[in-house]
């Protein structure tokens, strides 16, 4: 009798297998064909369901010259994705007292921040985190001198002719800005601020500061050329800016480690980070921040764009389906990163490279490859 229960265990598992063996042959059949219609160099993919980190896989090079193997273990800077994490820390240092989404935004930098057009109206943080705070890039986001009346005498330009709080524009100054406030707050260096109470609670290997991580893992990243359809390595996206970060000024040199871009995390790690968010404020076993912020972040202010604080609501990537979460472009990076809280799935994309095309918005390689992973393991 013991055979017979023995045997019928492994004939179910055996099943189980070759069922799951088929589906991420499908899967992986699947994107390699979205990966040749978009000339994509490499990819790496990962797919939350039920909580639990299902697939992962990574397609494609790490390396073209050098013809290396892109690998699961391999980081990517992940661009604009990385604003959630300094909209995190705010959430906690809000949660411990030390400052206000209401606060007034130049008081929290140490400098005038106020829209020169409509100089008695008050720049909240919370306006700043949602991209309605009236600033734009026009002078650039690299420093905050851009900004800062004492500095550049264009400082004016820095802001648009709408009422803070009335319009949506996505500014990167923003939250370079929002990374210097981190550090005056808290009194720690940013890039060590989101390491020590994000991504080691989460168990995560990442991080703002290159010389921190191993440079052996970073992905290449590869502009495309559409006129002769090749790709150019971008050398600066790993820059470790070792000269700026020896001479180093708290609460001003915080632009350095780019708290608007400059992530570097590998696809299933993200996915772990993802489902803190997912989870609101719970990973890896620790309460991140409150379920209540974590909430708040994905509550959408702006009904056209559906931006919360860092996490956008989107119906039209999957379409009619409700998804929180955030993308980047960069270097020739592309990384999309959604998720429905309510159902906990959730799937990771980053490419290295690629033809990037766009149709009403989004990368097509990355809405068709997260189509083909959302028909293949969530639908």
């Amino acid at each position: 009798m013991k055979s017979l229960k023995y045997l019928s265990i492994f004939i179910f598992l055996f099943h189980v297998c070759c069922s799951a063996f088929a589906q991420n042959s499908q899967a992986e059949a699947d994107f390699e064909a979205i990966m040749k219609r978009y000339e994509a160099v490499g990819a790496s993919v990962a797919v939350v369901k039920d909580n639990k980190l299902i697939y992962s896989h990574s397609f494609g090079l790490k390396d073209l010259d050098g013809k290396v193997a892109l690998s699961n273990s391999d980081i990517f800077r992940i661009a604009s994705i990385s604003k959630s994490f300094s909209a995190t820390a705010i959430m906690q240092l809000v949660e411990a007292g030390k400052l206000s989404l209401d606060d007034d935004f130049g008081d929290l930098v140490g400098f005038k921040i106020r829209n020169p057009n409509f100089p008695d109206k008050i720049i909240t943080l919370k306006m700043a985190l949602s991209h309605t705070s009236s600033l734009n890039d026009s002078e650039g986001y690299l420093n905050l001198d851009v900004i800062n009346p004492d500095k550049n005498p264009n400082w004016a330009k820095c802001y648009n002719h709408y009422e803070p709080g009335s319009k949506y524009e996505y500014c990167n100054l923003n939250f370079n800005l929002i990374g210097t406030i981190i550090e005056k707050k808290s009194a720690e260096r940013f890039d060590q601020y989101i390491q020590k109470h994000i991504l080691k609670p989460l168990d995560l290997y990442a991080g703002y500061c290159v010389d921190s991580l191993d440079s052996t893992r970073f992905v290449n990243l590869y502009e495309y050329h559409a006129d002769n359809k090749s790709f150019s390595v971008s050398p600066t996206a790993y820059a470790p800016r070792r000269t700026e970060i020896a001479n180093y000024v708290m609460g001003y040199s915080t632009p350095i480690f780019s708290p608007t871009g400059g992530m570097k995390i590998s696809a299933t790690d993200l996915a772990k980070y993802m489902m803190m968010h997912m989870n609101y404020g719970t990973g890896n076993g620790q309460r991140i921040i409150s379920k209540r912020h974590a909430k708040l972040m994905q509550t959408k202010i702006t009904d056209e764009e559906g931006y919360g604080l860092a996490l956008r609501s989107v119906d039209d990537l999957v379409e009619g389906v409700n998804l929180k979460g955030h993308t980047g472009s960069a270097y020739g990076l592309y990384s999309t990163m959604f998720f429905n809280p309510k159902e906990k799935y959730g799937i990771v994309v980053i490419t290295n490279g690629c033809n990037p095309t766009y149709t009403k918005g989004w990368c097509d390689f990355s809405k068709a490859a997260y189509n083909s992973l959302y028909q293949n393991f969530i639908r």
